[in-house]
């Protein structure tokens, strides 16, 4: 197994920009397609797509997150031409009234690059590289984050967390997911023909793709074993299955409640980029959490005395 790196406190998004990672920051999910699992189709237009991205950065998101194709399981793929359809638009006319860091959520390097000419900085693919050989050297090529996530199958084949028939298996769910974000980490800073900036790099555990209810339940209870890596972790609960799973709420955009406690479970497990649908509410969480763990840490450092 590649040995984890030191801790990563800033984060490379572009030659320029910066992301420091000693508070939290939210990403807001911004999802140009009809088909999403909690909000396919509710913005049916790029000026509602656009104005939807506008409320997530007034409502306090870091950056936006756009998809052009789902992957929710059971969804169907996009052929590269129109992911670029629906997002460049999208990705310009933003672009022209807000600075806010976008990335582009695919697996594709061409829809990747098109969103980059077009004004993101970050690429989000899913299937960290192994869909597309050219990934890795388009990131290092063009000094862009890159998000790289876990899952095993790609979305015609896997099942909600709480509908498997039978439990993906693991010898252990967390040690694989590490193992297995480390080597992909060490294969796009071996990109040729020179590789992608440690930095550059955060890692996604996947939570809902290809575990189970209690296998994504493992993950976020052992979080600190993925922060123990040196790599940034997004969190990525939002309106998940799995939520639902617990808290009977069967509606994904009634999930937030949900999704927040998971959040700030994450948090302060070491956790601080979270990809989220419900940015106001977990603005809200995640400021109470970290003063309460800004409180921990001078209460710790004030000594015994009165």
């Amino acid at each position: 197994m590649p040995e984890p790196h030191a801790d990563i406190d800033v984060w490379h998004l572009a030659p320029g920009v910066t992301m420091t990672l000693d508070e939290p920051h939210l990403v807001g999910i911004v999802n140009a397609t009809p088909d999403s699992f909690s909000d396919g189709g509710v913005y049916p237009s790029r000026e509602a797509i656009v104005g939807h991205a506008l409320r997530l950065v007034e409502e306090g998101a870091a950056m936006v997150d756009i998809g052009g194709e789902s992957t929710r399981p059971g969804a169907e793929r996009v052929p590269i031409a129109e992911q670029i359809d629906r997002v460049v638009p999208v990705i310009e006319e933003l672009r022209e009234c807000t600075d806010v860091a976008m990335s582009i959520d695919t697996t594709h390097a061409a829809v990747a690059e098109a969103a980059l000419d077009a004004g993101a900085t970050v690429i989000n693919d899913v299937s960290a590289g192994r869909e597309d050989d050219a990934m890795f050297a388009l990131a290092a090529r063009r000094e862009c984050g890159l998000v790289l996530m876990h899952r095993r199958v790609g979305p015609e084949q896997d099942s909600y967390s709480d509908q498997y028939e039978r439990e993906p298996e693991y010898d252990d769910v967390v040690d694989e997911v590490r193992a297995f974000l480390l080597e992909r980490c060490a294969a796009a800073r071996a990109a040729v023909p020179y590789g992608v900036r440690n930095d550059s790099i955060v890692i996604d555990p996947g939570l809902g793709f290809g575990k189970s209810v209690a296998q994504n339940y493992e993950l976020i209870r052992r979080t600190a074993e993925l922060v123990r890596t040196g790599y940034p972790v997004l969190g990525a609960a939002s309106r998940k299955s799995f939520v639902g799973h617990v808290t009977g709420v069967d509606e994904p955009r009634a999930r937030a409640v949900g999704s927040t406690a998971v959040s700030v479970l994450q948090y302060l497990a070491g956790v601080r980029l979270f990809r989220v649908h419900d940015v106001a509410a977990h603005r809200e969480a995640l400021a109470v959490a970290r003063a309460i763990s800004a409180g921990e840490r001078a209460w710790a450092g004030a000594g015994a005395g009165p």
